[in-house]
């Protein structure tokens, strides 16, 4: 079980301990996860030799906990022997000589568990223990105190004084004491209980496992969602608790596949109730007005090359992706379009792209991925009739990238990238830059669709 030396012991140098922890609690049990989730992963086109080896393949972030956890206890049976632990003063005080370090955090154990037993059980033991045993107790327990807090201290002094205070609390206090296997236990179900409570209430991990979402996510990340921005939704239930729907448009949200309620969906909403909308070249209208983008240029991605553009709705700019540039004149009439175009909204459009109009329906909204030719969404749902998302399947907006497996996406770069942020390029595309930041900086005047 991993202890926290007591108060009463003599502060150790502040930044020794926070390096020690920081190395050897975090970044080596972390390194060690990586390197291991790593090895168990095959290569490109390698085939997976084993049901071990699939699992982790597959599910990299819960074996990457499993095998942190692992690490970081092994690592801390081992804390008294390691690098800094001695001018960190792991084990309670710089000055202890090493073969005592573990015997004096079990000491500050003993004193912390005595304490709170008579705190808490005042009047049990009051009731049950004679005031001279109460008074053997007491003064054992502050002679323990006084000799660990010592200048100098005295080896033979604490271990006598801690076979008196074991004895002592052994014979007195043991009946409300708790063993090693409850402890852990506890510990444990208190953990388990926090985390479902908030996977329930607050935040939850998804991965992305498609690439309708590109560039804004990619194949491999692990993202982290709000499940409380629309109010929180009771367990086993379709009802939220202080509801706050529908979402704006341009939110990422998750939501089940109503088609499927078993699968989890990400995508963008574009419509909300009374929207009507409509969509050419895979370019929305909403309620007759097109969403103004920007050119960015070509990104490449997996051996493909499509156009990617900055959309804007209301005060979210976001990526979407193209297999070919849409239209994009302007007209008044039909006639100011060529070939297979027709005007829509002021926009020259490909009539075989066009789908809709539809009016979105109370209690639901509309969404489809930002890789506009890569996404099952609503526009090919009902069998292709179109469909949305009713409110009771969202189970929350898209906060943030945690972890990412993708190898051409940049491990480091979209650690802690948030989803609705700036647009971010990969460092592959870096070349785009200039573009993306004249696409910002000189946003259409209109970002925000007429109501209804």
């Amino acid at each position: 079980m991993i202890t926290v030396a007591p108060a009463i012991t003599r502060p150790a140098n502040r930044m020794a301990r926070l390096v020690f922890y920081a190395v050897w609690v975090f970044a080596v049990p972390l390194a060690a996860s990586l390197v291991t989730i790593w090895i168990f992963t095959p290569a490109d086109g390698a085939r997976t030799v084993g049901a071990l080896e699939s699992q982790i393949s597959e599910q990299k972030i819960p074996f990457g906990i499993v095998f942190f956890t692992l690490f970081a206890v092994l690592i801390w049976r081992f804390r008294h022997d390691l690098p800094l632990a001695a001018a960190a003063g792991i084990g309670g005080r710089r000055d202890l000589p090493a073969k005592l370090r573990a015997r004096f955090e079990e000491a500050g154990a003993l004193l912390e568990e005595a304490r709170r037993i008579m705190r808490s059980r005042r009047r049990d033991v009051e009731r049950e223990l004679v005031p001279s045993e109460r008074e053997d107790v007491e003064a054992g327990l502050e002679e323990l105190e006084r000799v660990m807090t010592a200048e100098p201290f005295v080896a033979t002094a604490f271990e006598k004084a801690h076979a008196r205070a074991e004895r002592l609390v052994g014979e007195h206090l043991s009946r409300w004491r708790k063993g090693e296997i409850r402890e852990y236990a506890e510990s444990i179900a208190i953990a388990v209980g926090v985390a479902l409570l908030l996977r329930a209430f607050v935040v939850e991990a998804f991965k992305i496992p498609s690439g309708s979402m590109i560039p804004t996510l990619l194949v491999g990340d692990h993202i982290f969602v709000n499940k409380f921005v629309y109010g929180p939704q009771i367990p086993f239930t379709e009802r939220r608790v202080f509801e706050s729907l529908p979402p704006e448009r341009g939110d990422v949200i998750v939501f089940k596949f109503p088609e499927n309620p078993e699968q989890d969906f990400i995508k963008r909403v574009v419509a909300v109730p009374g929207d009507v909308l409509e969509v050419v070249d895979g370019r929305p209208i909403i309620n007759g007005w097109i969403v103004p983008q920007c050119h960015v240029g070509s990104f490449k991605e997996d051996g493909k090359t499509s156009e990617l553009y900055v959309e804007y709705l209301h005060d979210k700019a976001f990526f979407t992706l193209f297999d070919q540039k849409p239209g994009g004149a302007t007209c008044e009439t039909a006639a100011d379009c060529s070939g297979a175009e027709r005007c829509f909204a002021g926009y020259c459009g490909r009539d075989e792209y066009h789908r809709g109009p539809w009016t979105v329906p109370e209690r639901q909204v509309w969404v489809m991925g930002d890789n506009r030719f890569n996404s099952h969404d609503s526009r090919q749902w009902a069998g292709g009739r179109g469909a949305g998302v009713p409110f009771e399947n969202i189970r929350g907006r898209a906060m943030i990238i945690f972890a990412t497996f993708n190898q051409t996406g940049g491990v480091l770069e979209r650690m802690a990238l948030p989803v609705m942020g700036k647009p971010h390029l990969p460092s592959a595309h870096a070349h785009l830059q200039p573009q993306l930041e004249k696409c910002l900086r000189e946003p259409p005047q209109r970002t925000t669709p007429p109501g209804r």
